[in-house]
């Protein structure tokens, strides 16, 4: 069985924890279902136009949100089939599973549907290669490394499934699992292309069936395109003979961390503008009242003890913070005596 080699630093330890804290925010935070739809949607188009586009599609991000809307764009067919395609399959993720598991033949399945009507030889649509490959830079030709012989993929590819659905992969963290199986899986190479989009899918789906983007807000194949150089040097980085993945670690969880507190911050404000506009034509709120908002939002309730910590002020001051919000009818008191708490009305 594959068994992956890498050591827990304190980037990345520091990474996992400020994303569990991100995810927690996100999925605390009021949200009403247009929003939901809304954040999703955009989740969806950046994701579709970013893997695409690592790959030399040409079409913009506004190109891809008029496909994703059944409008007419100019360009040629294959570029908006790559489109078309991981668009549909990033839609229906959640399909790609049997029992809540990734098995080769999902495997196949997800290969198929990402690369249809785009290869130039079709009968290598969710089929392993039987030829030589090299991963490489679509703009410079540059080879980033050699992959096994197609004569070792079934086997490579099995034991990375086995593994993805083990006892010992379940053990770790959800972002972990993704940035391991997504590594391996483009070392592998399993199909002679679409490889990287179907690697990032696999990403997305496993984050997925882990129950970790349970609302899909966010997309890590923005973060590969906003810099392809670094994304190519992290997948260079490793040494094959060693394969020691720490440091593509430290790059993928930096990308999951960048990328879910942008969702972050959209929720948070998304949610801030709600109360903003219930207190319209009051007084306007400070900045410290707008953290503990924040923090409320992310946490649900908050005491004037922690109010003083936040802020290194009196008890007297985190009253009258707390006092103002309250005025306002944005938060109310829970409790009596030392155990009252502040919540959103």
């Amino acid at each position: 069985m594959y068994s992956p080699n890498f050591t827990y630093t304190h980037r990345i330890v520091k990474n996992l924890v400020d994303i569990t804290s991100a995810r927690d925010t996100i999925l605390n935070a009021y949200l009403v279902p247009k929003w939901e739809v809304s954040l999703r949607r955009d989740a969806l188009i950046k994701a579709a136009h970013a893997s695409t586009a690592i790959e030399g599609n040409p079409l913009t991000l506004e190109e891809v949100s008029q496909l994703a809307q059944g409008r007419k764009v100019t360009a040629t067919r294959k570029a908006q089939q790559e489109v078309l395609n991981y668009l549909k399959v990033l839609e229906n993720i959640e399909e790609y599973q049997e029992h809540g598991k990734v098995t080769e033949k999902i495997l196949l399945k997800l290969h198929k549907n990402v690369s249809e009507n785009t290869l130039e030889y079709p009968e290598y649509e969710g089929r392993y290669r039987d030829v030589q490959v090299y991963v490489g830079k679509t703009s410079t030709g540059e080879v980033v490394f050699m992959p096994p012989a197609s004569t070792k993929v079934p086997e490579l590819t099995n034991e990375l499934i086995e593994w993805t659905n083990s006892e010992a992969s379940f053990k770790l963290e959800p972002v972990i699992v993704a940035g391991l199986s997504h590594y391996e899986f483009v070392r592998i190479h399993p199909f002679v292309d679409g490889n990287g989009r179907t690697a990032r899918a696999l990403a997305t789906l496993i984050l997925y069936l882990r129950e970790f983007d349970i609302k899909k807000f966010f997309t890590l194949d923005d973060y590969y395109d906003s810099d392809r150089n670094a994304y190519y040097n992290a997948l260079k980085s490793v040494d094959q003979k060693k394969l020691d993945l720490t440091e593509w670690l430290e790059y993928f969880t930096d990308g999951v961390l960048l990328s879910i507190s942008k969702v972050k911050e959209q929720v948070l404000q998304l949610s801030l503008e709600k109360h903003k506009k219930e207190a319209e034509g009051q007084i306007a709120l400070t900045g410290k009242q707008t953290k503990i908002i924040e923090h409320l939002i992310s946490n649900g309730r908050i005491t004037s003890s922690e109010i003083q910590n936040m802020f290194e002020v009196s008890r007297q001051a985190a009253h009258k913070e707390i006092k103002k919000l309250i005025e306002l009818n944005i938060v109310e008191s829970k409790g009596t005596g030392k155990a009252t708490f502040y919540v959103i009305r």
